[in-house]
């Protein structure tokens, strides 16, 4: 008899996407290329959406509808039927006028959710309630990886050299700006400005003086309430590296470097636009493997397996690097749930290790089947 259940021979994956940050277009690009390679020779496959005000609907899962079409961004589908988990890890249908339809149980839910409310620790929170097995790192893990203020004191912790910084929070900012602004001061321009809880670059902004300061906060704070000021390294390489999780309890790998050089067109950095709009490819380069003594790229490599281990991720990471013109390797950033567009850096790093993407999906879902659920 099937360890899943009596009718299906096959784990039934639950992708879930969209969602209530900023970033549920991303998480919806994201879920029409992973939507694509899973195998469902092997695995049975339920497209769980979550529309930007936080309801659950059964989505179609079309790559098309979940996809930039003439520049619009995409977003789950309001209109579709509700759908919740219920005991028994069960996923329920309420169709309005019917009898509630029962989908089954759901060994593995992929949560393909960016930012907050989704990669912050707490739908992790939620699936762990549930007894449910999930890709990706768990409750800390997530939360400290979303939060870059805590993620800075873990790093500094674990021996790792950070950017130095200020955090600006919203009592802060509303009781005592000028003392906020004389912090930044003192790190020296440039800076960057930038939500404490977000991703995909949205909200962030490189300040060059004082008198830019006050706008680029506002714009952070747009995105969260708490602001994170960094002091520019000093003409900087960006490098990124991904880590997977080891199956049977191996220990995780690194992949090859890539690098992300941007020029041109107005952008100072890899922001939204050049990461993600298909304009974006004129201005910023990808190198991959990245061009590294051999030395650096190796020391690069264990720091992204020390950032991995020093906030308990599980699964999965992109762990992202400046490297100064001092030679000085700086970590910037983990995320523990990366971009899967075609253009994001973490499934090339890996395509360039000899893990393609249909094999990188089917390596995380493994991992997720066996992980283990309850107290750990």
């Amino acid at each position: 008899m099937s360890q899943y259940s009596n009718e299906r021979s096959k784990p039934r994956i639950a992708v879930v996407f969209g969602g209530r940050s900023s970033e549920h277009a991303i998480s919806c690009i994201t879920a029409a290329n992973v939507l694509q390679v899973i195998d469902r020779d092997k695995y049975d496959v339920v497209p769980v959406g979550i529309t930007a005000s936080g309801h659950w609907v059964l989505e179609s899962g079309d790559p098309e509808h979940l996809s930039i079409t003439d520049g619009k961004l995409p977003e789950v589908d309001v209109t579709a039927m509700p759908v919740v988990f219920s005991g028994d890890r069960e996923l329920v249908v309420h169709e309005p006028g019917e009898v509630p339809n029962t989908l089954g149980e759901v060994d593995v839910v992929f949560p393909l959710l960016h930012g907050p409310w989704g990669e912050d620790g707490t739908i992790q929170g939620l699936l762990e309630m549930s007894d449910i097995r999930y890709v990706g790192s768990g409750v800390l893990a997530s939360a400290v990886g979303m939060d870059k203020h805590y993620m800075k004191v873990v790093f500094a912790a674990a021996g790792l050299e950070v950017t130095p910084y200020v955090v600006i929070r919203d009592r802060d900012w509303s009781r005592d700006p000028e003392s906020c602004r004389a912090a930044v001061d003192k790190l020296g321009y440039p800076v960057f400005v930038k939500p404490a809880r977000g991703g995909s670059s949205l909200g962030i902004s490189k300040v060059n003086s004082l008198d830019e300061l006050d706008g680029a906060v506002a714009e952070a704070r747009a995105h969260d309430p708490k602001v994170l000021v960094e002091a520019a390294a000093k003409h900087p390489r960006e490098i990124e590296v991904g880590v997977l999780g080891g199956l049977n309890g191996a220990p995780a790998t690194a992949s090859v470097c890539g690098e992300i050089a941007v020029s041109g067109g107005g952008h100072e950095f890899y922001d939204f636009e050049t990461k993600y709009l298909p304009e974006g490819d004129e201005f910023a380069a990808l190198s991959i493997p990245a061009d590294l003594p051999d030395e650096i790229a190796a020391e690069i490599r264990a720091q992204a397996l020390t950032a991995f281990d020093a906030i308990e991720a599980e699964g999965l990471a992109r762990v992202d690097f400046f490297l100064d013109e001092d030679q000085r390797v700086i970590i910037n950033e983990i995320n523990t749930m990366p971009g899967f567009t075609p253009k994001s850096m973490f499934p090339q790093v890996w395509a360039a290790s000899g893990v393609d993407y249909k094999e990188l999906v089917d390596r995380l879902l493994a991992l997720a089947l066996t992980r283990p659920t309850g107290l750990r």
